[in-house]
């Protein structure tokens, strides 16, 4: 945002106080990529098959005691040990291989 800023500043302003802008723009640019590079750095990535734990899925296909599930905008293998019809709101409960084990929300 910083960058933008100067740029337009640079353009905008007249004689030596649209370098001075554009100076302080670009330091402020600067302190803004360490800020996020500081608090982005601790972070861990979400990803793989893990992250569907605890979402809510769809039943497509009767799940008593397998079916399928829609969840995150894809079709999963899915074992309701309770049993689930189509249409049915089910939580995923664990993940093994890549069929997802799943229980029915209550009502």
């Amino acid at each position: 945002m910083f960058l933008i800023v100067g740029i337009a500043l640079l353009l905008v302003l007249p004689g030596p106080w649209n370098a001075i802008a554009f100076g302080a723009c670009i330091i402020g640019f600067g302190g803004e990529v360490v800020f996020w590079n500081r608090r982005v750095k601790t972070r861990k990535a979400a990803t793989g098959v893990q992250t569907l734990v605890g979402k809510v899925a769809t039943v497509t296909q009767s799940c008593r005691p397998r079916g399928q599930v829609r969840v995150a905008g894809e079709l999963w293998e899915a074992r309701c040990d309770a049993g689930a019809d189509p249409g049915d709101k089910v939580r995923v409960a664990e993940v093994q291989g890549l069929t997802l084990v799943v229980e029915p929300l209550e009502p």
